[in-house]
Parts: C-alpha cells; sequence; structure tokens
C-alpha cells in the first residue's frame, strides 16, 4: 500500500501523514502544487526551499509543479499519472477532514490515475485532531491568516493555549474554512527539526503572509 501525500507542508496534511503510516500504508514520494511562478506553494504561500527542507527531514522525494487555478486539475491528474508510474504507487494520501466537495474532488483525480484517495483525518472532531497533533509532538506554526485573525498571528507555535484563543474569538480550531494555514517545522517521523523564522509580513487581498527564511 504505497502511497504519495498531498502535501502542503502544514499540520493537517502532517497528521494525515502520521496517521496513514500508523494505519499501515508506506509514504513514498510528497505532491505539493506551486504557483504560477514556481517560488511558493498554491495553497500556503511557502517557499520551495522550505517544502524541500521537510522533505529532507522525512528522507522522501518531493514531486512540484506550477498551475495557475483555471489548469489546477487537469495539471494534477498528469502529474498523479506521472508520480504513480515512477514510484510504483497505489494510493493518495488527502488532509481533508469533513468538507465534502474537497473530498469528491481528491476522489475524482485519483481514480483518474487510477489511485484510491485515503483520507485519514476523515469525519474526526477539528478539535480533537489539533489537540492529539500537539500530544503527538507535531510542531506546526501560522504562516498566512485572514485579516479577522490579523498579522500578530504569523509566526506563532500552534499549542492548547492558542488553540483556545482561537475559538474565544470564534475561529475554528483547525482552520478548516480557510482562516489561517500552517507550517509544520517538527514532529516524530521528522530526522530534525527545521528551523524557520519569519522576517516580514505581506498582505494579499484580505490575506496575511509570513515572508519565510530557512535557517542553517
Amino acid at each position: 500500500m504505497n502511497f504519495l501525500c498531498s502535501w502542503s507542508g502544514g499540520k493537517d496534511s502532517s497528521y494525515a501523514f502520521f496517521k496513514a503510516i500508523n494505519q499501515g500504508y508506506a509514504p513514498k514520494v510528497l505532491l505539493n502544487v506551486m504557483n504560477e511562478f514556481g517560488d511558493r506553494s498554491r495553497s500556503h504561500g511557502i517557499p520551495k526551499a522550505i517544502l524541500k527542507a521537510q522533505a529532507n527531514a522525512l528522507d522522501l522525494p518531493i514531486h512540484f509543479f506550477s498551475s495557475t487555478w483555471a489548469d489546477y486539475e487537469a495539471k494534477y491528474i498528469s502529474n498523479l499519472k506521472t508520480i504513480a508510474n515512477k514510484y510504483s504507487i497505489s494510493h493518495a494520501v488527502f488532509g481533508d477532514i469533513d468538507i465534502e466537495s474537497h473530498r469528491a474532488w481528491e476522489e475524482k483525480v485519483s481514480k483518474a490515475a487510477n489511485l484510491q484517495a485515503v483520507l485519514p483525518l476523515w469525519q474526526g472532531n477539528r478539535r480533537n485532531f489539533v489537540i492529539e497533533m500537539i500530544e503527538a509532538g507535531i510542531e506546526a506554526m501560522v504562516v498566512s491568516c485572514n485579516n479577522e485573525l490579523g498579522p500578530d498571528f504569523l509566526g506563532k507555535t500552534i499549542t492548547e493555549d492558542l488553540v483556545q484563543t482561537l475559538e474565544d474569538r470564534g475561529i475554528d480550531a483547525c482552520g478548516e474554512n480557510g482562516e489561517f494555514h500552517t507550517l509544520v517545522v517538527n514532529a516524530p517521523f521528522f530526522k530534525h527539526r527545521i528551523n524557520v523564522s519569519v522576517d516580514a509580513t505581506e498582505q494579499s487581498s484580505n490575506y496575511n503572509f509570513a515572508s519565510l527564511v530557512l535557517e542553517g
């Protein structure tokens, strides 16, 4: 049961990766979609060098491709087929929890590449997953967030106290609705910690992004 992991670099894909391994699946490769310029991830705005550092800490290859939103699906399927042939995988692991349209899309693109979609977090409790992740030793920091949270949250580590702060403000603990995104810098399945700092913040429309620097 070899799998690729749809890898955002954040907490949900990392925890899904962790759960899949515990369920007996074998990781072979990570997949990340970059923006049309090829310098940052399409979803979380994470620089390629940092994603490569995560892959190195996992001792796994990472496959990148660049895409606009307009041609995202066609390119995703094409790259899934390429990866499936190269790495002899049978499954694709995704970190979604309970948004039906996301699951339907993931099953659609996986089927198109003759893969089986696996969602280890599916139908779990969002808050419980975040607490479980913290207790498992997965360390994640906020790297982008909406204006309701604001730039002061960028760079903060996800802790139980922060989860409570988010919920007190009416923000979903998992950020599953896009309120914020994270970067995992350490985990029990990493060979070593990824040292990342925030040297500035940027704003695009109603979203705030951390300018990240890979140290060491």
